[in-house]
């Protein structure tokens, strides 16, 4: 009987904070399906009309859609890529004991903590710019024509940008993986005579694979939403050319004023992202059993 008290108790204490969780949540949402099904411009307030499904339609069958759909998959496995290997390498340099170590942690994991806008400010006009930036300096002191890398190479600025953000949260990860593992396995293997590579590959990356798959599945979470960054360098462009997701719903919402096609694709867009998350639970739960 106690039990059951105890319970109840608990159930109720916990009540609100579920219900305000839930009302955080779907109230938005509800927001969002309704303006999506209906014609809402904001150049002519007050003359909204129900629109169904036209919206939905509209969203899906413009060209612009699927370039943003490969945008989004481009920089999001760009990233990734970036982030676990250039995170593995510098996990197994910090793991090292060498003087200055405990300040070169603080400088590798400090890029985590600025903002986007900021990260992107800095990177725009302190190494990408083609008059004053650093890479253009560097450059003309070697007698090479400077290159415009937001114009001419512009996706893979937008993945570089994110990557530096992105790569002190994977080394700080992987990291503390790495510091668990047992060093006596890497001793005795050392002792049989198995050289570094054949102990990183045998050893290191399957102690790392589930620090790996944590890491894949925050991030991408989070770089499908990826949005300050295009704004503040590219604004999407050239074209579509760094149109993501977002930014597409952002443009169809604030650009063209459309908050009916906005929010169609702002739905379409949780849609995605739920079922890329569905997949990547799936995928991480079975590393974890393993």
């Amino acid at each position: 009987m106690a039990t059951q008290s105890s319970r109840a108790a608990a159930r109720l204490m916990i009540s609100p904070a579920v219900i305000l969780l839930l009302l955080w949540m779907i109230v938005p949402l509800a927001m969002t399906i309704y303006f999506s099904l209906l014609r809402y411009n904001l150049l002519m307030p007050g003359m909204e009309e129900w629109a169904g499904l036209s919206n939905y339609k509209y969203f899906l069958t413009d060209p612009a859609f699927f370039t943003a759909i490969k945008n989004t998959l481009v920089l999001v496995l760009g990233v990734l890529f970036i982030t676990v290997v250039g995170g593995v390498a510098l996990a197994l340099l910090l793991d090292q004991p060498f003087w200055g170590q405990g300040i070169v942690r603080v400088l590798v994991i400090a890029p985590f903590f600025v903002m986007p806008t900021v990260s992107a400010l800095v990177w725009k006009n302190m190494f990408f710019n083609p008059v004053n930036g650093l890479f253009a300096w560097l450059a003309k002191s070697i007698g090479l024509q400077p290159y415009d890398f937001l114009s001419q190479s512009p996706m893979l600025s937008i993945i570089i940008i994110v990557a530096w953000q992105w790569l002190p949260f994977a080394t700080l990860i992987l990291l503390t993986a790495m510091q668990s593992l047992d060093s006596e396995q890497l001793e005795a293997a050392e002792m049989d005579g198995a050289s570094w590579p054949s102990r990183f590959i045998h050893i290191m990356v399957p102690h790392l694979t589930r620090a790996i798959t944590v890491v894949i599945l925050i991030q991408t979470i989070f770089l499908l939403s990826t949005f300050a960054e295009i704004l503040v360098t590219t604004n999407g462009g050239p074209g579509t050319a760094t149109t993501n997701l977002t930014y597409l719903v952002y443009a169809q919402s604030l650009l063209q004023y459309d908050v009916g096609g906005g929010a169609a694709g702002g739905i379409v867009a949780v849609i995605l992202a739920n079922i890329v998350a569905f997949f990547l639970m799936r995928m991480i739960g079975k590393n974890l059993e393993t």
